[in-house]
Order: structure tokens, then sequence, then C-alpha cells
């Protein structure tokens, strides 16, 4: 699924993709049209522009095609989800399509991780419980893995006037040495850290940045989201921004967050 450059943590970054049914009304008149949409796009070129081997799958890609052993998981060191409800995973073609038996992908995605893999989950309006609770992974083979609890309902905080970000662990190694110091975000999934997990970041009394183990492998939970809208410009945009999730990958993967040579801003916008 991947080609491996020597020496580079391997990420397989899942979800971050969206179609459109849109319904135009004009006086007695109506039409469809359909788009589709991609958010990571700054986050992946970041990741990429560091060195990082990354392996992008859509969501409308993974019941056809998310590894199906073991052995297809561990061609990667991390794998991220983003954005994706569990439905995605538990609902292979196979079964929904045609009735059939089939792996249970987030069970195996829990083993790849406690193999030693790492797994990290950020937020979005389809993470964690996610809108109306409908990405359901409070209820999925991946509650016992995760850093945090989640809620069995909507969990979205929504602050359209901006969140500053506290620190708990300000020197931890997940943040590579980046300031303790981030731009506003716009909105949270609500979580509970674990007990013998560590919260780095938070807003109040609710984590956004967790950290933890599993077996012998890493997890992190990133409780707001990677781009917009929860992740508006000024963080999307912020000269740290590549330094940050080049370091929250490379720690997940047991690998050393220093970076090798100064990280430069992606410019683009999703």
């Amino acid at each position: 699924m991947t080609s491996t450059k020597d020496g580079a943590t391997r990420v397989l970054v899942v979800g971050e993709s969206w179609i459109k049914h849109t319904v135009h009304i004009k006086g007695f008149d109506e039409f469809r049209t359909v788009e589709y949409e991609e958010g990571g796009g700054v986050f992946l070129d970041s990741l990429e522009a560091s060195g990082i081997d990354v392996t992008y799958m859509r969501a409308h890609e993974i019941s056809g095609q998310f590894p199906k052993t073991l052995e297809e998981l561990q061609q990667f060191d991390v794998v991220v989800l983003s954005d994706i409800g569990a439905n995605s995973f538990l609902l292979a073609d196979e079964t929904f399509l045609r009735s059939e038996r089939s792996v249970n992908r987030l069970s195996l995605l829990a083993d790849f991780t406690e193999a030693g893999g790492g797994l990290i989950m950020v937020g979005g309006y389809m993470s964690f419980a996610g809108i109306d609770g409908k990405a359901r992974y409070g209820m999925s083979p991946l509650a016992p893995v995760l850093p945090v609890t989640m809620l069995d309902y909507d969990d979205r905080i929504e602050v359209p006037e901006g969140l500053d970000a506290t620190f708990d662990e300000p020197n931890h190694e997940i943040l590579g040495g980046t300031p303790a110091e981030w731009p506003m975000l716009l909105g949270y999934n609500r979580v509970t850290a674990k007990s013998d997990a560590t919260v780095v970041a938070r807003f109040g009394e609710d984590p956004l940045l967790v950290v933890g183990t599993a077996g012998v492998g890493r997890t992190v939970a990133f409780a707001s989201d990677l781009a917009p809208h929860w992740a508006p410009p000024e963080f999307v945009q912020w000269q740290h921004y590549q330094a940050l999730w080049t370091s929250i990958v490379n720690w997940a993967a047991g690998r050393d967050t220093r970076l090798p040579s100064p990280v430069h801003a992606i410019a683009a916008v999703d």
C-alpha cells in the first residue's frame, strides 16, 4: 500500500474527505449539484515536507480498501483517523453489500496498536462520539485503546468566540519543542482522560491533547481539528503547525520528535 523511504516514519492518514449534495431552489425550479472535497491538504503536505512517508485513504475508500490483516497494517508505524466515523470501518463492502463475514477492522486496528503501532484520533464532527453521537467510537473496539473515555451522545463543543489552550505538560516530548501557545481554535469534542493517560493540553477542564499507551503501542487523542472549521486559518497557517504535527506523528511512532532541521510552515490553505 505504501512505498517506504529509508528511515522515514510511515503513516496512514484516514478520513478528511466528504461529498456534498446540494439542492438549489430558484423560484419555481430546483436542481441539485454534487461536490467532492478534501480538508487535510495542509496537514498532509506538512508531514510530507518533514520527510514522513504518507499514505492517504479517503473516506469513501475505507469500506473497500482499509487493511484486512495485521500484516497489511504493520506496513505503517502510525494510523491517523480524522473526522471519519466507526461505521465506515465496521460496514465493509463484503458485509454491508453482500452479507458476508469479514474481519472487524477496528478490532484489527486495536491489535495493531497493542502490538506496537501508533494510533492518533483527531477531532471533528465524525470523531469520538461526534455529531448526534453518530461517530460511535465509544462502543467500538477502539474504546479500550484510546487514551480517553468518550461520551455516548453528541460531544461537540462549539466555541465560536475562540478558545485558548492551556498546558499541563508544556515540555512534553510530543510537542517537539514547539511553543505551548497555540493560536485559537473554534471547537472540540468533549472527552475525559483515562486515569493512566497524560493530559498535555486542555481548555478549562476538558482535555484537548491526551497521550497514553495500549499494550506496547502509543495512542493520542487530539480533541480539536487539524483543518477548518475548528482549526481556523490562524491555526493552520501557524508557523509551528508543521513542526507540531510532525512531532505528534513521530511521538506516536515511538521516534525522536526533534526535527533534523528547521521546519517552515506550509502556506496553502484548505
